[in-house]
Order: structure tokens, then C-alpha cells, then sequence
């Protein structure tokens, strides 16, 4: 980099969300000047950070502006608009993850085109103009049918299960893909800085909430075996170095009960499938995604002990002003860390933060952080 830290590199993160608060605690241990870009003006990022914008992350002067004058741009979310940081980049701006990268990832179309021509396993699939081109399609129910843009948390996901669904179907440009008959949703992230380092966290085992399709229960490190967990590794070291990308990289897999492992989804940044590295882990995420940046060495990944890491989610049929109840009693029990998001208003399955378990004994953090989820409840 250009310049060094102590107070005088000027990074821009485009969204104010949690994941940008957690980047911003991160980051203050570099003595960088963090500026925000985010269209709430409550986000949980505005007090946080030297310098709040409320703004537009899809206009394209808002975000040009925005850029203009800071030395590098990093994302928490992919829906931003591309052109701008391709327009910085040209005058000079570091932007990471690079546009291109960005650009290819917000459409899932061209992330499966992706996959298909660099070799990565990935379940069969099929592009789709319109709802209309989904009845001459060849593909057999039931198949699950995704936006090829904005999708995100669960949305944009639809199952198909027969003709009957097709008029429910989404309108808008989509992929459709077979539904994989698979035993364990795992994922694994990974770093890459600009001088080619590249290092992955150990996988994780993920559950997901059956009516919000959001990572409910986290577990690592895996206990499957070495060589499934050293093929989804080397598959995301794949991925890193053929994309080329600066910065982390989270790849979603599925394990096949065939013992097949099959990708996903891609998100460029850091993601719900690492949050248990911030006590877990010799390094986090979020300081391995600055390290990445700021091209310096990578961090130890490796885990300090078992983790479990739980989304705190807004309870149903509750919306309005945040009601936390439980937090002194999971407080209490021992090895429990509780992140809240600073988020004030709540409604049904949004994420309002999250919850890490750690224990030397595996079974007694997965019991533990059951108790927590039967007990910490989001309100309103």
C-alpha cells in the first residue's frame, strides 16, 4: 500500500450493516479512518465509524462521490453499483474485492457459467429468460428455481416442485438447478491478498431455519474426515486463485450423501458462515479480510477450540422497537459470547445478531448453545 496506517489510510465500506460493524471493530485495532456508506440512517455502523453517509449503495454518482478521495473501498454487500467502483478503480482507487469480481458474483448466472468453464462441481443447471421459458425446459420436477440478481438471505429461492408451482414461478431472468440430495450444508472461507497468499479457515457444518433459509446453527471445526475436508478447502483455494480475488471469498457446498461435494454460492466478503472465527479462531474473519486488503500476511486461521455460533433472529410475529429477553441468564453460563447488531427495530427472521458458543468438549457447546436458543429471544 501507499501509505501506512497509523491514522492515515482512508477506507470506504459500502454498507452499514453488521458485518460492516464487525469490520469497523476490527478494523480500529489498524488505526484506519473508516467512512460508511448506507441507505438507513440507523444503521448499526453510524456511530462507529469517523465519517456516516447516508446514501444510495445502486446510484452511481452517490457511490462515485462517496469514493472519490479515499484510498481504498471494500463491500459488505454485493448489491452495489459496479460501474462507479470500475470508474474508481480507473482513477486510481483500490477496490476490494476488484468490480470485476463483484460484478460476476451479484449475478448468479454467471457465477454457475463460472464454475461450469474453470472445472468447480456444481449441481446441473440451466438459464431462464423468463416464466414462460420454464415450461419448455427439459429439466425434471422438482428443481428449485433462483433470481439471477438481488437474491439474498433466503430471497429469490423458490422450489418447483410441479407444474402446479410454475405459476408462482419468479418473472425475472433466473437460474433453475436439480435439488441436490445432500447430507450437510458446509462451507468454507478463504483470503487472498494481492501478492497471491492464499488461506483458508478450517470448514464449517451448517443447519439452516426451514422457514427463513438462514444459517440457524453453526458448527466448527467439522468432524468429517480429512480428505472431505481437504477437497472443500482445496475447492475454495481453487475458486480464490481462479477468480483472482482480493480479500475473502465464503464458498457454500453442499456434501452429498454420496460423499460428493457440490458448490453452491459464492459471497465475496465477510459472511454469517464465519462468525464463530471471532472467538474461535487464532485470527477472525474480519481481520483476516483487512490483512488480505491492506496486502499483508495472512493470519492463523486455525481454531482455538469448538465453536458454535447461533443467528440471533427476530422472533415471529413480532415487529417494532428491539426487545432482547435471556441475555443475563445466557450471559451467565460459561463460555457464551453475545454480539447485538445495534440494530433498533425488529421484525420476523431478521437478523438481529448472533451468538458464540465455545467449549473444549464439543458436545457441551452444542448442548449450551441449544439452551441459548430456547432461551434468548428477539421481541418486540
Amino acid at each position: 500500500m501507499a501509505k501506512d496506517f497509523y491514522g492515515e489510510l482512508q477506507l470506504g465500506i459500502l454498507g452499514g450493516g453488521q458485518l460492516g460493524r464487525m469490520l469497523i471493530q476490527e478494523a480500529i485495532n489498524y488505526n484506519v479512518n473508516v467512512h460508511v456508506l448506507d441507505p438507513d440512517k440507523n444503521a448499526p455502523c453510524r456511530k462507529l465509524c469517523n465519517q456516516f453517509e447516508c446514501g444510495s449503495l445502486s446510484d452511481y454518482q452517490t457511490v462515485y462521490r462517496f469514493g472519490k478521495g479515499l484510498d481504498m473501498i471494500t463491500i459488505e454487500i454485493e448489491k452495489v453499483n459496479v460501474d462507479a467502483l470500475e470508474k474508481l478503480e480507473e482513477e486510481g482507487v483500490l477496490v476490494y474485492p476488484q468490480s470485476r469480481v463483484i460484478r460476476l458474483i451479484q449475478d448468479k448466472g454467471m457465477q454457475k457459467q463460472f464454475f461450469k468453464q474453470n472445472n468447480i462441481p456444481t449441481s446441473p443447471f440451466q438459464l431462464i429468460s423468463n416464466k414462460e421459458a420454464l415450461g419448455n425446459t427439459q429439466f425434471q420436477f422438482p428443481f428449485i428455481q433462483k433470481l439471477r440478481k438481488d437474491g439474498y438471505d433466503g430471497k429469490g429461492v423458490k422450489k418447483i416442485l410441479s407444474v402446479d408451482d410454475l405459476d408462482n414461478a419468479f418473472e425475472e431472468p433466473s437460474i433453475i438447478e436439480e435439488i441436490v440430495d445432500f447430507e450437510k450444508e458446509i462451507a468454507v472461507i478463504v483470503a487472498r491478498n494481492d501478492r497471491g497468499d492464499v488461506s483458508t479457515f478450517p470448514m464449517v457444518e451448517m443447519e439452516f431455519n426451514p422457514q427463513a433459509n438462514l444459517v440457524e446453527f453453526l458448527i466448527s471445526p467439522s468432524t468429517y474426515s480429512f480428505e472431505i475436508q481437504q477437497q472443500a478447502e482445496d475447492i475454495a483455494k481453487k475458486l480464490a486463485n481462479d477468480l483472482q480475488i482480493v480479500g475473502l471469498l465464503a464458498v457454500e457446498m453442499f456434501l452429498t450423501k454420496t460423499g460428493e461435494i457440490l458448490v453452491n454460492e459464492l459471497a465475496p466478503r465477510p459472511h454469517n458462515s464465519g462468525h464463530q472465527t471471532i472467538e474461535g479462531n487464532f485470527t477472525s474473519q474480519f481481520g483476516q479480510h483487512l490483512r488480505a486488503i491492506f496486502n499483508l500476511p495472512l493470519g492463523n486461521t486455525a481454531a482455538r477450540t469448538n465453536a458454535v455460533m447461533i443467528n440471533l433472529l427476530g422472533e415471529d410475529k413480532y415487529e417494532g422497537l428491539a426487545v432482547y429477553e435471556g441475555v443475563e441468564e445466557v450471559l451467565a453460563m460459561d463460555g457464551v459470547y453475545v454480539h447485538l447488531y445495534g440494530k433498533k427495530y425488529t421484525k420476523p427472521f431478521r437478523k438481529m445478531g448472533h451468538v458464540c458458543i465455545v467449549s473444549d468438549d464439543r458436545e457441551m457447546a452444542i448442548v449450551n448453545a441449544r439452551k441459548v436458543q430456547e432461551i434468548l429471544k428477539v421481541i418486540a
